[in-house]
């Protein structure tokens, strides 16, 4: 889930989770799935073929470029493997523009 700096689910009244805040964390297995589709996702949208084992990498790594700049314009994402899938998708969309850029 996507939320402004600062809040929390529980501090939104509208919001209710089903379920223990445990049961929306990403573990190890969905952080690697989620950063092999975001890591293959940008390759698709930015015409670069990698292997299974470097779209993961490269979707591993765009989270993290994905979460510091989100976290710049004060967006925090918690919970859901969606919103780690799409930080993923964005940060190695920023991560294989740098290589395109590098390259040429």
């Amino acid at each position: 889930m996507v939320l402004p700096r600062g809040r929390r689910p529980s501090q939104n009244a509208t919001f209710e989770t089903a379920g223990s805040a445990d049961a929306m964390e990403v573990g190890w297995l969905g952080a690697i799935v989620a950063g092999g589709l975001a890591g293959w996702l940008a390759g698709k949208l930015m015409d670069m073929r990698f292997g299974v084992i470097m779209n993961v990498i490269i979707g591993i790594v765009g989270a993290v470029i994905g979460n510091a700049v989100l976290k710049r314009f004060g967006i925090v994402v918690e919970g859901d493997w969606l919103g780690y899938l799409i930080v993923g998708f964005i940060g190695a969309c920023i991560l294989l523009f740098g290589v395109k850029l590098v390259r040429r």
